[in-house]
């Protein structure tokens, strides 16, 4: 088992759980997580548009996550896991490092969302990165 890939498949796996918790109580979550005004008032109007993008985003993380438990050994292996684990560890880098850049244009996010979502983002490309090294030659 490698606990690099378990821990980012958490990661993955409490960022997806999250996004359910914003569909789950509404605007006040995507406000606290910085989804941005305009999400938190159509999700208060009743629109459909933020529960079917929240919900795609959870799939996304939910499947990284699987992803990185097959990686780490902790279930089967899936199908091109190492293609599959270099593209996810550089979209959260890419995410990571291009979120700084978006400091300075917001777009209706705070630069506090924009910057703690940046680090963490980092973070989580690290550790895939470590583990995805560690568990190279096996995958």
């Amino acid at each position: 088992m490698n606990h690099y890939l378990s821990v980012a498949g958490g990661l993955s796996a409490l960022a997806a759980l999250m996004h359910l918790g914003c569909i789950y109580f509404g605007a006040p979550w995507y406000r606290v997580f910085g989804a941005g005004e305009q999400m938190a008032l159509m999700a208060e109007r009743g629109s459909y548009q933020p529960t079917l993008i929240t919900l795609g985003i959870f799939c996304v993380l939910m499947t990284w996550s699987v992803y990185a438990f097959s990686a780490a050994g902790l279930i089967g292996q899936l199908p091109m896991l190492r293609a599959v684990l270099v593209s996810i560890t550089c979209v959260y880098a890419v995410r990571g490092v291009g979120g700084f850049f978006f400091m300075a244009w917001p777009m209706g996010r705070s630069t506090e969302f924009w910057y703690y979502s940046s680090v963490l983002c980092l973070m989580i490309a690290l550790v895939h990165f470590i583990g995805l090294k560690q568990q190279w030659d096996v995958l």
